[in-house]
């Protein structure tokens, strides 16, 4: 009837409260909390409590402490740097499944690519060509990643929207290895580049025309075609409804 729980620590109840306090406004960024010694009162803990709180607080970017401040920790404003902190915990979680991580990405790309299609400006779809002609011109397998990374994080920028960028970066980064072990052992490395090539000319053409049904067809399919094979053939019905539009 019922399953093991896990024991919570008191300083887990602090910061979730001081969390809820911020999201829901009660201190809004450039706020302070109360002193140490008045949230020892508040929460009824010891200092140790609420230091370890703290310190948990600020390394994900909510707030900051400086000593010998009296007016307590700064509440600090949400920033990309924080998410993206929150996002690689999360997507790095030994519960996180490769085929989720797939599944969220092709879905992630495939409506970033849409975006782009419809919002890019034209300097930013100049920067997103002068990474494919990188990757054309490319003599060796880290200049031509390096470019292929520079390609998809300039595509990002052109949905302009901070949450696309922060997750495509996060997720890209977690199959990372996953990439490069596909180039590294590839018994043509360079049918493989040429084939990637391929795919994202067709993409920037596709971002030129402004077809941005095209180009998110274009992001999900290459996605699949590139790693659903390191999936169990079971695991691929995850991501084969994502290629039917």
């Amino acid at each position: 009837m019922f399953s093991p729980v896990s024991p919570v620590r008191a300083y887990e109840r602090v910061v979730e409260q001081i969390e809820a306090a911020v999201f829901g406004g009660q201190l809004p960024p450039g706020s302070h909390l109360p002193s140490e010694r008045d949230l020892m009162t508040q929460f009824g803990v010891s200092r140790s409590t609420v230091r370890e709180a703290l310190r948990v607080l600020q390394s994900n970017g909510m707030i900051q402490s400086r000593a010998g401040d009296p007016r307590g920790p700064l509440v600090l404003a949400a920033s990309p740097v924080a998410l993206h902190k929150s996002m690689t915990r999360l997507a790095r979680t030994s519960s996180m499944s490769l085929g989720e991580l797939l599944q969220f990405r092709m879905l992630l790309e495939g409506s970033a690519y849409l975006l782009a299609a419809q919002l890019h400006t034209a300097s930013q779809l100049a920067e997103i060509s002068a990474a494919l002609d990188t990757m054309t011109t490319a003599t060796d397998y880290t200049a031509f990643s390096d470019a292929d990374v520079a390609f998809h994080d300039a595509v990002a920028r052109a949905t302009q929207n901070t949450m696309i960028i922060v997750c495509s970066t996060v997720v890209r980064g977690v199959v990372l290895d996953l990439i490069e072990d596909h180039l590294a052992h590839a018994t043509d490395r360079q049918a493989l580049m040429t084939r990637y090539l391929k795919h994202h000319t067709e993409v920037l053409e596709a971002l030129r025309a402004r077809n941005g049904s095209l180009a998110s067809q274009l992001a999900r399919r290459a996605l699949y075609d590139s790693y659903a094979s390191y999936l169990p053939e079971a695991d691929r019905a995850m991501l084969t409804p994502l290629l039917e539009n």
